[in-house]
């Protein structure tokens, strides 16, 4: 042995990329963390392992899928892959699986040359970014009133260090704070039916096995549910009346008269409304210099946004469902919105992310970003959000679950200090790896096991090309 070979011995060498081969993908579901997340670890053939994850309320099987078509791959042609996978994509859940595939690819590239994500996509604009506060678990009697909801808000905000909240103001949850007043209407027995299995839906999400007879699932009681919150907004007929509106606007007043001037507010789950119900209200809305209101109508309604931002001076958002740039791209030429809204999980993962930043830029779009996951989402989150000239705030809806900074390893706990993350100098996201004695306390029901194997998915394939 020559010197040279004795001096690698004792050295870490860290890894030879141009001969890093993707070995394995393997999965963790989790509940309430804060939503039902997925992680996922991709294996290589030098040790190093990439951290990534599926969008929150997705599905595995989206990632599972593309295992046999990356197996052999070199996980630092990130680009290269991700254009080979994300035909198996689509809106909102549905991109999880090909975004969280992406985030993995360049935690590995960066751990294999060594340097943070953020340096790959052309270094810094900033050191860190902003994150904006969501309500958290916060309970029912906290929510029931504008002031009550604005405390709760001002108490997490205050203990991040956050200067912006997001409150949920629904006109269907409006309407159940005064069930004696009639403040939504719509064809006979529908609004009633509507909020049942809009229940039963988030009940499956929510505990994988609730409804089960005899040790089996109820589909058809889960599909209905399904099908019945799955109608757009213009087909369910539903109006707010006057005291509709009212009431809206007192409980919207009540949000800012507590809050104060100095602490930014936007709103999001306005409920099922149309166009011209819509501009009523956020005309109504004006005078509490709200930051956003957000997905007001569904992201696809791109003319119907373009009218409804021209007839307020109240600023929109939309955009977690948004699976690749091209999709969004009508929206902020229309200036239909004033700030894309994309979760990185879902979007088509980092690069894709930061490629929507700079085309919103082109028409003079910000771009704030959905965040309801584990701290790999964040850093994600953060390493593009450096890296984007127009990048403005990333939002945080886990501020009541004690463990959150607990399920990674080597970023220092607590990611958010004084409203803000800093994503670190060290290789890929910054995170050493998944904290298993955490994770395996708060398995999804259904997924018992941390890290099994995945070998079923390690010969499904199919001739993928999308021409003849």
């Amino acid at each position: 042995m020559n010197q040279y070979d004795q001096a690698l011995q004792h050295v870490n060498t860290h890894s030879r990329p141009s001969e890093l081969k993707i070995t394995d993908i393997r999965f963790v579901d989790l509940a309430d963390a804060p939503m039902h997340c997925t992680l996922l670890k991709i294996y290589t053939n030098q040790g190093i392992v990439g951290l990534g994850e599926v969008r929150d309320y997705g599905s595995r099987t989206y990632a599972a899928l593309l295992k046999s078509r990356l197996l052999g791959e070199n996980p630092c042609d990130v680009d290269r892959l991700f254009r080979r996978i994300k035909q198996f994509g689509g809106t909102a859940r549905q991109g999880g699986g090909v975004s969280g595939i992406e985030i993995a690819l360049w935690d590995l590239a960066g751990k294999a040359y060594g340097v943070p994500v953020f340096q790959m996509l052309g270094g810094k604009f900033r050191d860190s970014i902003p994150v904006y506060m969501d309500k958290g678990f916060a309970t029912q009697e906290e929510v029931n009133t504008g002031a009550g909801q604005a405390r709760a808000l001002k108490e997490r905000a205050r203990r991040f260090g956050c200067g912006m909240v997001k409150a949920v103001v629904g006109i269907e949850f409006i309407q159940s704070l005064h069930p004696e007043e009639i403040l939504v209407v719509g064809p006979p027995g529908y609004y009633d039916n509507r909020m049942r299995q809009q229940g039963i839906q988030m009940d499956y999400m929510n505990h994988y096995r609730l409804g089960e007879k005899d040790g089996r699932m109820d589909y058809a009681r889960r599909n209905r549910a399904y099908d019945a919150i799955n109608v757009q907004h213009f087909m369910t007929g539903l109006r707010i009346t006057e005291k509709g509106l009212d009431r809206y606007e007192e409980y919207v007043a009540d949000l800012r008269h507590e809050l104060g001037n100095d602490i930014m507010l936007a709103i999001d789950h306005l409920g099922y409304m149309g166009l011209e119900d819509a501009t009523k209200l956020l005309r109504r809305l004006e005078k509490y210099h709200l930051t956003w209101a957000e997905d007001v109508l569904p992201m696809q309604y791109v003319q119907e946004y373009t009218r409804l931002s021209q007839s307020t001076t109240t600023p929109l958002a939309t955009g977690e469902d948004i699976y690749l740039t091209e999709n969004i791209e009508e929206l902020c030429k229309n200036r239909g919105v004033a700030f894309i809204h994309p979760d990185i999980c879902s979007s088509g993962g980092i690069l894709e992310t930061k490629k929507m930043g700079d085309m919103a830029q082109r028409y003079h779009v910000s771009m704030a970003l959905h965040m309801c996951e584990t701290p790999v989402a964040a850093l994600a989150t953060a390493h593009m959000g450096v890296a984007t000239e127009n990048f403005f705030s990333m939002e945080f809806n886990a501020p009541d679950v004690a463990w959150w900074d607990d399920m990674v390893t080597g970023t220092g706990g607590n990611l958010i200090r004084n409203g803000q993350i800093t994503p670190s100098e060290k290789p890929g996201l910054g995170i050493d790896d998944f904290n298993d004695e955490v994770l395996k306390d708060h398995l999804f029901p259904g997924f018992p096991a941390l890290w099994a194997p995945t070998d079923e998915w390690n010969f499904e394939y199919s001739n993928d090309r999308a021409w003849s």
